[in-house]
């Protein structure tokens, strides 16, 4: 398996990897030292986890006091008799908090906000998200303490400035890192200054998840031969499908060969399924309370889910006492008994969603596909793999699933993510483009229809409203450090309005190859970022127009795109030479929005 290279820097740094899941969480972490190969290790210890020595995974859950502030969370919010100390106490609990932050496009049929567990009175998602990434943060401050040498003094040498690699799912965007930063912040882990920022970074689950891979050395051969590999990784809340190429092996450098893809299938949306089927089928049954129906989710979720594997045989749930009976629901002995079609029922939307992306990536993709890997801890369920290796082997592909540390791949991958850039590519999935205006051409039916968004500009001439350039295409395959730019020339009678520029980026997300009006299907117009940028020192052209005097400034606005994190900046020429300037981008807050 590929080796990671010697740590290039001229100081220590420590920098710690965060996959917070939907239903379980992971941390992993390097310490770098100049000169040395980095090892990865992942925390291992948790509170309430003791008895699980080398368990890499902790829950997703949270108890809040009535105040706002936390009482317990990961494994300590799991411990045996917690429901009644938090009927006592009055606690809110929380768990799938990370669906709240997904995009609101994303399967918007198979999931409403209002679906989702509900946050605590006052809390944001982001106020969750920085509390959980809290409890991490002192989780992997308790076990590098108590586990290295010298751990104490190595600490506090290395708190003030780790570098944090968070995870989340493929289909995040812009928004999603900004409310993670933002979390980071409040959570503690960095300051709310342009350095604190700038150590948050962000890679996408299926990217770490190929890191892992290939750390693992579950890629080898398919590195050997040059072969495409897609990852699936089937997690609680999303499934990220990914597909790649490896282009070369010395240095190892790794494309991807489609966009990349992410769907609301995981394992809890086997349990909404069953939980919808419960209420249906007790709501006669004494059995159908809120309370039993509760216990049977719990059962379901720990016990029956996890190993049923043939839609043949039966499956139980058991929730209460001996003494429960109900012979027309088949309830017998405090067990409720469902047949295996029904079990079926509750997988086979999301075996169906996973089996048609990877036939679609598969068609999409620039090179052959022969191997797929299953990783997350969705993919330990053997109905799964079972139906998965099925639907797989029809089309002629192979599905491996890595028998062990799956539950780790994500944080590791995110440490190896900042320590070897493999994906040297990344496809765009989709268009990027600004609305603007065109030159009027009365001759030109499409302008004709659009008459009453004719404006003039300083210099006299007319213009068209509404028009949409496209940046950068979706499909198109773009280098970490490859460029955008899209020019810019600007008219106006007062020079002090051309100080600064503010600049709509907007994404669309139809069907059209070539989409020009912003007016066609406006609804697939979709604002993706604003970039702000100071344009005070970009020369300004005097020029004699109808009205007088009026200026012309003409500049670039460079986006960065094949990077993990959308980058901008501004460029002009002054005296024939280059010069570049910082330019902001700011996501638009979308998240008050209910589907």
């Amino acid at each position: 398996m590929p080796s990671l290279q010697p740590y290039p820097g001229t100081f220590r740094k420590l920098v710690v990897g965060i996959d917070i899941g939907t239903t379980y969480s992971g941390v992993a972490y390097a310490i770098l030292d100049p000169g040395e190969v980095p090892q990865i290790h992942g925390v291992t210890r948790f509170p309430g986890q003791e008895n699980h020595a080398s368990d890499s995974k902790i829950p997703s859950i949270l108890y809040y006091r009535p105040d706002g502030t936390v009482y317990c969370a990961g494994a300590e919010a799991a411990a045996p008799g917690m429901e009644f100390v938090a009927e006592d106490n009055e606690l809110s609990f929380v768990e799938w908090f990370k669906l709240h932050l997904r995009p609101e496009r994303l399967d918007s049929d198979e999931i409403k906000r209002q679906d989702l567990p509900p946050l605590p009175a006052g809390k944001t998602v982001v106020d969750v998200f920085a509390d959980f990434l809290a409890y991490l943060f002192g989780c992997a401050e308790r076990y590098i303490r108590e586990t290295h040498a010298n751990g104490d003094s190595l600490w506090t040498s290395l708190a003030d400035q780790i570098e944090f690699v968070l995870s989340h799912p493929n289909g995040w965007e812009g928004l999603q890192q900004g409310k993670m930063r933002q979390a980071a912040v409040l959570g503690g882990l960095v300051p709310n200054t342009p350095a604190g920022h700038a150590r948050v970074h962000f890679v996408t689950e299926g990217e770490a998840s190929l890191n892992f891979c290939i750390q693992s050395g579950l890629t080898a051969e398919s590195i050997r031969e040059g072969q495409s590999v897609m990852i699936v990784d089937a997690g609680g809340g999303t499934v990220d499908i990914s597909s790649y190429a490896f282009v070369s092996v010395s240095p190892l450098s790794v494309e991807e060969v489609t966009s990349a893809d992410c769907i609301l299938q995981g394992s809890t949306r086997i349990n909404v399924r069953a939980e919808a089927f419960l209420k249906e089928r007790l709501q006669a049954s004494p059995y159908g309370n809120d309370e039993d129906i509760k216990s049977m989710l719990e059962s379901f979720d720990k016990s029956t889910k996890p190993v049923f594997k043939d839609e043949k045989e039966p499956s139980y749930i058991k929730f209460g006492a001996m003494s429960c009976n109900d012979a027309k629901v088949n309830i017998k002995r405090g067990q409720l008994m469902l047949s295996g079609s029904d079990m079926m029922s509750f997988f086979r939307p999301s075996l169906d969603a996973i089996v048609t992306v990877v036939q679609k990536q598969r068609q999409g993709a620039s090179k052959s596909l022969k191997t797929v890997f299953l990783v997350g801890g969705f993919a330990a369920s053997p109905l799964l793999y079972a139906g998965l290796k099925k639907g797989l082997d029809a089309i002629g592909l192979t599905i491996c699933r890595p028998d062990s540390h799956t539950s780790k791949a994500v944080a590791h991958g995110a440490v190896c993510f900042y320590l070897e850039h493999f994906v040297s590519a990344r496809v765009m999935k989709m268009t990027y483009g600004i609305a603007i205006v065109v030159d009027y051409n009365r001759k030109d039916p499409e302008h004709a229809l659009r008459s009453s968004n004719i404006c003039v500009r300083p210099s006299g001439r007319k213009m068209v409203r509404g028009a949409y350039s496209s940046i950068l295409k979706k499909g198109t395959r773009i280098r970490e450090n490859e460029e955008i730019s899209q020019p810019y020339s600007i008219e106006s009678h007062n020079p002090r309005t051309l100080d600064s520029i503010v600049q709509d980026v907007l994404c669309y997300r139809g069907k059209e190859t070539n989409p020009r009006w912003v007016d066609i299907e406006p609804e697939l117009y979709t604002p993706l970022c604003t970039i702000y940028a100071d344009t005070s020192k970009v020369a300004r052209q005097p020029l004699i127009g109808p009205d007088g005097v009026y200026y012309v400034q003409e500049f670039k606005i460079i986006l960065l795109c094949g990077l993990t994190e959308l980058q901008a900046q501004i460029c002009w020429v002054e005296n024939g030479i280059e010069k570049r300037g910082p330019a902001k981008i700011v996501y638009d807050d979308d998240l008050q929005v209910s589907a």
